[in-house]
């Protein structure tokens, strides 16, 4: 398992349209064979902040994704919507057991 979490932070006037693109791009991931989930969410305090949580069965799955057309889209459309560049960091699971997913 591979777990990803990708922070974003868009400009205020973009917050609508960031969020509905990237319901439309999770809503495409999921449905792709090597996530096992993929979660956005919003900062309560400040609507500007995403945090994304992938979750792949294995890193090439997350390779994969990069290569979708619904990512592709996503990436392009939100580019001009970040306020700042967005950062990943990778997680390895722990617990529960990966193996017992």
């Amino acid at each position: 398992m591979l777990i990803v979490h990708v922070h974003v932070r868009v400009k205020p006037e973009s917050v609508e349209q960031f969020r509905q693109a990237t319901i439309e791009n999770a809503r495409a991931s999921v449905q792709e064979p090597g996530i096992a989930r993929f979660d956005v969410v919003e900062q309560q305090d400040d609507a500007t902040r995403f945090l994304l949580i992938e979750v792949y069965c294995t890193p090439e799955a997350s390779a994969a994704h990069k290569e979708t057309a619904h990512y592709a889209k996503w990436r392009d459309a939100v580019a001009p919507m970040m306020a700042e560049p967005r950062q990943s960091v990778k997680y390895n699971a722990i617990f529960p057991d990966p193996k017992s997913w």
